[in-house]
């Protein structure tokens, strides 16, 4: 099993910055790849972004957050990251992390295996 705890949520104005933090622990080396997804009051879980946790971290971006978010990842402290610029209130949501043993990078929340538990990111305008 792989466990995942998420970090660095908070309140943060309109413009402003934060980065959020996913620390694996357990059997981290199954994790082909980590992602990172929200979910604000009344909607699904939507993808923001994915990185493959192999040499070379192949990412992908919803469109939504291309140009503002960046993730990455730290192989030998085996946390994935989220920098998440130029926040609007329409960011406003419950950021979680994910894992995936099946696929090298993914978009789909079925496609992943482990969850951390989510950390409240509130943009105020």
């Amino acid at each position: 099993q792989v466990q995942l705890v998420e970090s660095g949520g908070g309140l943060v104005q309109a413009g402003g910055s934060l980065r959020l933090s996913c620390a694996a622990s357990g059997r981290t080396f199954s994790v082909y790849a980590m992602g990172w997804f929200r979910q604000a009051p009344g909607k699904e879980r939507d993808f923001v972004a994915a990185i493959n946790w192999s040499a070379g971290g192949a990412t992908a971006y919803a469109d939504s957050v291309k140009g503002r978010f960046t993730i990455s990842r730290d192989n030998a402290k085996n946390t994935a990251y989220l920098q998440m610029n130029s926040l609007s209130p329409e960011d406003t949501a419950v950021y979680y992390c994910a894992g995936t043993r099946r696929f090298p990078v993914a978009v789909d929340r079925n496609k992943y295996d482990y969850w951390g538990q989510g950390t409240q990111v509130t943009v105020s305008s």
